[in-house]
């Protein structure tokens, strides 16, 4: 994978279930930004299993700098969080929330068993997930006088660029969205075409 390109998710997984010894591992992975977005999805599950016992997860959040968080919830340290990243890990995905809710079924798992049991309801989960990969883009502002069009096009079309938006007042201004690793070179192009102006849009 280029190191311009990052492995996330797009929509909420399929349920998935993992048992052992009668305990009951539901599985769900959401995309999430923020930690707001992981506040309501594990909201959104605890209202779906209100008589389940530990709602542990995980998620991971950034593309360049990343965050994570793994969450116990009431099992023993490093016993269901930690596993259930590690697998976020081994998928190499972000922007990512894994939610793994457990009903007790009478028969103590132990600290191995538990491990175990939220690694294995945290991969079955991402293996349940569609994972799309998707570039860090950059986006510029362009702006020109419409005698520039003709040529502003022909680069876009050459170099395959996407416009974002456009605005054709008194003038011509285009966002476009340009692969990060291409970022540099296309900058230059339109910075050396006379007449038109490029400047970094957020």
């Amino acid at each position: 994978m280029e190191n311009d390109a990052y492995k996330t998710i797009e929509k909420p997984s399929e349920e998935t279930l993992f048992k052992d010894r009668n305990s009951k591992f539901f599985g769900y992975a959401f995309p999430v930004l923020n930690e707001g977005d992981v506040k309501d999805a594990i909201d959104l599950l605890k209202k779906k299993h209100h008589s389940a016992r530990h709602f542990c997860y995980a998620y991971q959040i950034g593309i360049e700098q990343l965050e994570y968080r793994a969450n116990d919830d009431g099992e023993p340290n490093n016993s269901a969080g930690m596993p259930i990243y590690g697998q976020i890990q081994s998928f190499e995905v972000t922007n990512v929330l894994i939610v793994s809710v457990r009903y007790f079924g009478g028969t103590k798992l132990g600290v191995g068993g538990l491990i175990n049991a939220y690694k294995t309801s945290a991969q079955i989960t991402l293996q349940a997930s569609e994972i799309i990969e998707k570039t860090i883009d950059i986006f510029f502002q362009l702006n020109f006088q419409y005698d520039m069009m003709n040529k502003v096009m022909r680069i876009v079309k050459e170099k395959n660029l996407t416009i974002v938006s456009q605005k054709l007042e008194l003038d011509c201004e285009y966002v476009i969205c340009i692969r990060k690793k291409d970022a540099q070179s296309i900058f230059e192009i339109f910075k050396n075409l006379y007449k038109v102006d490029i400047v970094k849009h957020d």
